[in-house]
This record gives structure tokens, sequence and C-alpha cells, in this order.
């Protein structure tokens, strides 16, 4: 596992909010849900995504969209046509008065809008959480990003178009896995474009050396790992991979790993109700009590109070 598979291992739809969108112009949807991030897929027709702080960007059929949250944005078709539906957390969908409108106009299975044949198409895919790792890949996107039709092999969009409607068993699994394509291929063709400013993690997973000890963190974070011992593995001084780590990613090689296995820590207890020591053992501590100390340090508070936090918010 590189470095980039590690991260994008955090944003896994898990239930995610999956629909198909169908509008008859004009139309306009303000959404302040303040979900962490979005996938928008035009099909037909054009929008504008008009975030509260940023340019707009219009869509073509073909184009995809990330939207990083928690800031509202609007989607429309015209920059006069005023919000005829805002969503609020938990997807729910009024209008500017308060009436809901989400059983209203349900147009059948994963399908909503306010024309079954209107012109205006598009999936609308929503991580409503992502956790500590998928946080540390947000933190380096832009508010919004879009991937046009004709820059990446986009042949996973109607593969997506066709399951969104159906009904099966595991199909919720099926389209959260297709939703998690769709989003790792976007993300790899806009981290590859040299204006993307990706971050030095990303450039550094085809690095000879660097690239290596990425992969020893990230698919084995538990391991007694010292400099030493990374360097042995590696083949080279330790002199040579603490600074050729240090100039390619920014930190020395222990803190980026300490960093990795706190968030790692950090999504095991959100995720599973393990003990302090068994989720210490997986991320490479030898003692709850030593995971709790390094824990705190960095987030502010003890793993414990992380569970709790995170626990009431669900």
């Amino acid at each position: 596992m590189d470095a980039l598979a590690g991260l994008l291992e955090g944003p896994r739809a898990s239930g995610a909010f999956l629909l198909r969108i169908v509008l008859e112009t004009p139309w306009s949807i303000r959404v302040q849900d303040r979900s962490p991030l979005c996938v928008a897929v035009m099909l037909s027709g054009e929008a504008r995504i008009e975030p509260d702080s940023g340019e707009p960007v219009r869509l073509v059929p073909g184009d995809v969209a990330i939207i990083r949250g928690p800031d509202p944005y609007v989607m429309r078709d015209d920059p006069t046509t005023e919000p005829q539906v805002i969503v609020h957390p938990g997807q729910q969908c009024v209008t500017p008065e308060g009436v809901e409108l989400r059983e209203r106009m349900s147009l059948g299975v994963r399908t909503w809008g306010s024309n079954p044949d209107g012109p205006v198409q598009l999936l609308l895919g929503v991580y409503e959480e992502v956790g500590a790792v998928g946080q540390r890949l947000l933190d380096v996107l832009p508010p919004l990003l879009v991937v046009s039709d004709d820059t990446w092999d986009s042949t996973l969009v109607p593969v997506l178009a066709r399951e969104v409607t159906k009904q099966g068993p595991a199909q919720g699994v099926v389209l959260d896995r297709l939703l998690d394509l769709l989003l790792i291929s976007v993300l790899r063709v806009w981290l590859d474009r040299p204006e993307s400013e990706a971050p030095p993690w990303y450039r550094a997973h085809t690095h000879p050396v660097v690239g290596e000890a990425l992969r020893l963190f990230h698919e084995q974070p538990a391991d007694n790992w010292t400099l030493g011992r990374v360097a042995t593995e590696i083949g080279v001084s330790r002199a040579t991979l603490a600074d050729t780590f240090r100039s390619t990613v920014g930190t020395p090689p222990m803190t980026y790993l300490t960093e990795w296995r706190l968030a790692l820590a950090a999504d095991l207890l959100r995720q599973s109700d393990a003990t302090l020591n068994a989720v210490a053992r997986q991320v490479g501590y030898s003692t709850g009590f030593a995971l709790s100390t390094a824990f705190k340090r960095v987030y502010g508070v003890s793993p414990q109070e992380h569970r709790n936090t995170t626990a009431a918010a669900v």
C-alpha cells in the first residue's frame, strides 16, 4: 500500500447517501448539510456550483465535482435563480419556508426531483463522515475541484448511473464501492495535474527512498520501526533516509509515522469498541497508557474522550 492508497482508505463509503436527481429549469438547491465530502456527477444539462466563499464553477455532462465541506454551497441552473430547496443535516430537504420536500419530490428508487423527464440529471454521493485518516486527505484539497469528462477515463460514470436506481441483494454495498472507485479515480487525475499543488506525501510515493518508507509505514504501522530499521529495510543510511524524507515530505520520518499511527487510532476508537490496549497494539504502541499520552498531546483530548465525543455525535 502506498501513501495515497492508505489515505484514500479513510473516506470510505459505508451507507453513503447516493441519489439521482432529475430537474426541470429553473432550479436551485442550497446545500448546508455540513457533510465533509460530496461527489457530484453531471449526467445531462448544465449546472453551476457556487460556494459561499469561492469562485463558481459550471458543470457540463461528464464533469465530476468534489466538494469539501462543511461550508454551504448552491447548485443551480442560473445565477439569478433563487434557492427553491434547502438541504439540512441528515439530508432533510425543505423549501425556504420550511415545507418538507423529501417525500413530495421522490421519483422512485434513489431518484428525486421536480420532473422524471427533466432535462437536468446529476448523481450526488455524500460522505457523511470521513474519520481522522480521511481528514488528512481532505485537508489538502481545495473547497471545490472539477475533473472534466475529456481529461480522464470516465467509464465508471455510466456504471454508477445504471446501478443507482437498482434494487437487489447487497445493492448498498455495490453502490458504496462504486462511489469509492469514482472518488479515487477523480482524485488521482486531479492530484497528478501540475496546477493541483499536490501535497508532498503524494509526490513522494514514486520516490525510490521516501516512497518505500511510506509504504512500510502504511502497510505495517504496528511494527517496531526505528529510523535505523527503516533505513536498513530500504538499503540506505540513517542520515540519507532522514534528510531525504524530511526534504521531500516536510516532516521527519518518525514524526510522520507517529501522526499516521494516531490517525489510525482515532478511527479505530470511533469505529469499534476495542479496548484501548487492543487499539494501541494495532497501531504500534506497547500499552494503552503510551497511546493515551501521545494521543492527548496531539489531539488535546484523551482517547476515551475522543470516543465519547464521536459516539455522541452519531
